[in-house]
């Protein structure tokens, strides 16, 4: 694809990126034939091509009110940034990141209207405060059957109670995790499973009281540097574990994991951060990735059960991890059923569940088909985003897959504690 950028517009980093990611890119169409939006409202201008040019003309054009309109801004925001379209693109265009440079310019462009801009920042000061959001979420509890349909579908029941963690101390090898935000207060027992887990192989999971919300949340709602603020805050408290010793940096959450892979690109021109935020990057890892390197045959699991796998997007499309949960739930002799269309986004996306809530019921009601349609026990995905929007509809239980792992083992003998 041609750009017409001039060379004073070069000059600006966010500029050369969107030309380089522009210019990979040989407008095929492929990408739209995966993608959630394009499928549901069949309208190019939500689909991957579309946003495209339109985030061209948007880019190339900065002194034209035309082409920065409501509409635009309309079209981005429907946006899942699922990214299914950079794993279908043969020419490897980064969807994701463009998308990501089109948004901050909409929003400085054109701007939201009051209350649009006040339920935002609501959402980017509760949910990102862990110990706010349990309040919150706690409160919503007890009133949940009062609530509106719509709304009481944000506030599932009382989760299942986080169990004892193992003593941080007890093993050589250690690796931290990030606690999340809204995790603790909607599954608190997921760290606490991983945690339990991964002793087993003799590896203790250490957190970081000072590290907080990965910074995903504000940066997907347009507000990128208060999520780069949040990017800085976490290396800060990482950084003395880092220093002494720590192995990796771990995440439960995928849609935790693919940000903080990011933290090196994000703040590359950051002349205080960008080396410390590469070496975060390349020890972030998903949780899957440390135990598909691990003996699992010292968890003596009994996977006497049947389960259908809900791959999030931030795994399979941003992480390239596809296939990789599925690899280890195997290997523990789990029963996975298959599931149609498992490339596909369920909905969730962040805040996309409440921010776009008619098209994100409509993906949700047709994941819940495909993934139902074997007949499991349990639908088990490795985001809590995806599971708390997949439980919301009340049907087939919806878990973290540690969870049911972490259930599934034999009690620790005296040789394994």
């Amino acid at each position: 694809m041609q750009t017409q950028f001039s060379p004073k517009a070069l000059e600006q980093p966010h500029i050369r990126e969107a030309d380089r990611i522009l210019r990979s890119c040989v407008h095929c169409g492929f990408c739209n034939a995966t993608c959630p939006t394009y499928q549901l409202l069949g309208d190019e201008r939500d689909g991957p091509r579309g946003r495209i040019y339109l985030m061209k003309a948007l880019l190339e054009n900065p002194d034209a009110p035309d082409v920065a309109t409501a509409e635009t801004r309309l079209h981005l925001d429907r946006c899942l940034t699922c990214r299914n379209c950079e794993t279908t693109c043969p020419s490897g265009v980064e969807y994701g990141k463009l998308v990501d440079i089109g948004r901050a310019e909409i929003e400085t462009r054109v701007p939201r209207g009051l209350p649009e801009r006040l339920f935002r920042g609501l959402l980017r000061r509760t949910m990102a405060r862990p110990h706010l959001a349990s309040v919150l979420f706690s409160m919503g509890r007890a009133v949940r059957p009062l609530m509106p349909t719509a709304l009481r579908e944000k506030i599932p029941p009382r989760p299942a109670v986080a169990g004892a963690r193992p003593d941080t101390g007890r093993h050589s090898r250690r690796m931290l995790i990030l606690e999340g935000c809204v995790q603790p207060g909607l599954s608190p027992n997921t760290n606490a499973a991983a945690a339990r887990v991964l002793d087993r192989v003799g590896i203790s999971l250490v957190p970081a009281p000072n590290a907080g919300c990965c910074g995903a949340l504000d940066y997907h709602l347009n507000a990128q540097q208060d999520g780069l603020d949040r990017a800085r805050a976490n290396i800060d408290a990482w950084w003395p574990a880092i220093e002494a010793g720590a192995e990796a940096i771990v995440q439960t959450a995928s849609g935790c994991g693919v940000f903080v892979k990011d933290y090196g690109h994000l703040l590359a021109e950051d002349p205080a951060y960008s080396e410390r935020a590469a070496v975060v990057s390349r020890m972030t890892r998903d949780l899957v990735e440390v135990l598909h390197d691990e003996p699992l045959e010292q968890l003596k699991v009994r996977g006497n059960r049947q389960l259908a796998f809900h791959s999030p997007c931030t795994l399979q499309h941003g992480q390239r991890l596809g296939g990789a949960v599925e690899a280890v739930l195997s290997r523990l002799d789990f029963r996975l059923t298959e599931v149609a269309d498992s490339h596909l986004c369920c909905g969730s996306a962040g805040t996309y569940s409440i921010t776009q809530p008619e098209l994100s019921h409509q993906l949700r009601d047709q994941k819940l088909r495909s993934l139902e349609a074997g007949g499991p026990d349990v639908i088990v995905t490795a985001n809590i985003g995806c599971q708390t929007h997949l439980a919301g509809a009340g049907r087939t239980p919806v878990r973290h897959w540690i969870e049911i792992v972490d259930e599934a083992m034999a009690p620790a003998t005296p040789s394994s504690t």
